[in-house]
């Protein structure tokens, strides 16, 4: 099935223009050879909440994207604030997901801890929280791809649900 997704960048120093966003890349990338996505919006947006909120808003409701992906903000920094945003405008949590990319980090390093990251559902659309940085996106990814389709399929309400 070909999956419509949106990508965000939340980062100050991307928004002006003074850092390359390396981690979008690394997230085409996969969402194109691994998901076999096409990625219908892509912006970069600086760490303010109603900013994140407003572009998620329109990647979910105009874009019609099945899947968001977000990277940056997800860290205890006083500006990271990608999971608030998220869930503000989010109907409901996906708690494994989030749950599935820190396990898998905390293999390598226990700083995973700190990723703050969420996943949730607007309407009939997944928004997944990535880290910043390409290896932390990678990571991140590879350890719900193999969920990600059957998650979108539910979330369309074409899949099997759990409780069925």
């Amino acid at each position: 099935m070909f999956w419509k997704v949106a990508l965000l960048s939340a980062s100050d120093k991307g928004a002006r223009g003074e850092r390359e966003d390396t981690s979008a890349q690394v997230i085409r990338e996969l969402v194109e050879e691994e998901l076999e996505g096409e990625i219908v919006e892509y912006r970069v947006v600086p760490d303010e909440k109603d900013e994140i909120q407003a572009a998620l808003i329109e990647m979910i409701d105009y874009f019609q994207a099945d899947l968001v992906l977000t990277t940056g903000g997800t860290g205890l920094g006083l500006r990271d604030v990608t999971p608030e945003a998220t869930l503000k405008v989010c109907d409901r949590v996906v708690p494994g997901m989030a749950e599935a990319i820190r396990a898998a980090a905390m293999q390598r390093t226990r700083r995973a801890m700190l990723f703050r990251g969420v996943a949730a559902i607007r309407s009939n659309t997944l928004v997944i929280n990535l880290p910043g940085d390409p290896k932390g996106v990678t990571e991140a990814l590879m350890a719900i791809m193999d969920m990600i389709p059957s998650a979108l399929l539910q979330v369309k309400g074409i899949g099997r649900d759990l409780d069925a």
